[in-house]
């Protein structure tokens, strides 16, 4: 049996590259659709936390990530080798509807090949938390940043895309049972092994029609996933008074100045007002790192820079769980196992100020759900001009000394420490 293709039958690599490329996206399509309940379930008020539940969602959606690259390589490996390959005609060329179908059908499919599993690889690269693809080249892609408005568009597009694959896959198979059922000719036969003596197919002419056709259909395919997008966006939009476009550095600014405005209902007691800062952290899920921050939280500091180290004031700290903002998790960090938002809405750290021989820390409780645990916060400071202050520190915790994610034991599925990065501008009020 030959490698190579012949004007009337297939040859064993592009037959090998059909089935393959079946077999994937077959089984990319059903985990993916596993992988999606699960997370319906996951998202909904009703779900109870289960890790079990949490782990499987994880599980499926990683292997479908990677089997989605698999099928991305494949696909574009596949047709690379057709254009150098006669392609074998149509037995029926005279039923001229029904060529022109098959060939419109033949293009489209070939576009969703790689449309579909690009647009989720794209997805993914863009999205802050994720399950990983599991392969050694790392999760990210040149040009494509971690941004929500991105994240979304390319989520929209890869639901299209893989509507387009679905229908013109359907229609493919059921062109070739028609075939086998109704016209009882050869032409699946060519696509199977030992396809024995074929007949020659007669001689036809290939017209450019086909691939302009679908051509339009997948601008139709593209600009749906596009309008889709937008529209989930304007929907935030209204929701949330901002749009998912915005980076997470504009949001968070955004919220910070609206929490600071709304802090007190008046002048804070301690003699520095925050102007601005983030409040991040970064969890390890799967092996990778995992980034985001509250958006809404509260500073009261007294602090007086002494010239030996020694006390430098205090400081009370109030945070909006609610308002964390981490990705693809963010729900699920929501959740009772977790921080259970609904029953802990607050956070809050109070804490005596120490200027050291070299920086800065604050030595005091920090309270998350209904645990309390002794923390010092190591800080580097600059005060300029002696009114305008600016703070950056970082803390490593362990999120089961607070009982967050305590059904999740294994730290190769979610890490236990928790890095909290801390950046302040701060403006002397009196």
């Amino acid at each position: 049996m030959s490698a190579h293709n012949t004007a009337s039958s297939y040859g064993t690599v592009t037959k090998s590259f059909h089935w393959l490329t079946a077999l994937l996206l077959i089984s990319a399509f059903l985990l993916g659709l596993n992988a999606s309940d699960l997370a319906h379930e996951i998202q909904s008020p009703e779900f109870d936390g289960s890790q079990e539940v949490i782990s499987r969602a994880m599980l499926r959606f990683s292997i479908h990530k990677t089997i989605g690259i698999a099928a991305f390589f494949t696909g574009l490996a596949r047709i690379a080798w057709a254009i150098t390959q006669p392609k074998p005609g149509l037995l029926h060329p005279e039923n001229k509807p029904e060529a022109l179908a098959a060939e419109v059908v033949h293009w489209v499919l070939y576009g969703a090949m790689v449309a579909t599993p690009l647009t989720g690889w794209i997805h993914h690269a863009a999205t802050i938390g994720y399950a990983p693809i599991w392969w050694p080249f790392g999760q990210e892609l040149p040009f494509v940043p971690k941004s929500e408005g991105l994240a979304a568009l390319f989520a929209s597009l890869h639901w299209a895309s893989s509507k387009a694959l679905q229908i013109t896959f359907l229609l493919h198979v059921a062109g070739a049972l028609k075939h086998v059922v109704i016209d009882r000719d050869a032409t699946l036969r060519r696509m199977l092994p030992k396809s024995g003596a074929l007949p020659m197919p007669p001689a036809q002419k290939h017209s450019a029609i086909p691939a302009v056709i679908a051509l339009v259909v997948w601008a139709g395919v593209l600009t749906g996933g596009v309008l889709m997008a937008q529209q989930s966006d304007d929907h935030a939009s209204h929701s949330h008074g901002q749009t998912q476009g915005q980076t997470s550095d504009s949001a968070l600014a955004a919220d910070l100045a609206e929490a600071q405005q709304d802090g007190d209902e008046g002048e804070p007691a301690g003699n520095w007002r925050v102007e601005e800062g983030s409040l991040g952290l970064t969890i390890q899920q799967m092996g990778s790192g995992v980034s985001g921050g509250f958006a809404n939280w509260q500073a009261d500091i007294i602090f007086d820079d002494p010239a030996a180290p020694g006390p430098a004031g205090q400081v009370s700290v109030e945070i909006d769980i609610a308002s964390l903002s981490l990705g693809t998790v963010t729900d699920q960090a929501m959740g009772s196992d977790y921080f259970d938002s609904a029953s802990y809405p607050k956070a809050r750290f109070d804490a005596q100020l120490e200027k050291l021989e070299t920086g800065y820390q604050a030595v005091g409780q920090l309270t998350i759900r209904d645990k309390t645990q002794p923390l010092a916060l190591p800080f580097e400071l600059q005060i300029t001009g002696g009114d305008w202050a600016e703070m950056s520190g970082q803390v490593v915790l362990n999120r089961l000394d607070f009982d967050i994610g305590k059904g999740t034991q294994d730290e190769g599925t979610l890490g236990f420490d928790v890095v909290l990065d801390i950046t302040l501008t701060a403006q002397r009020s009196n």
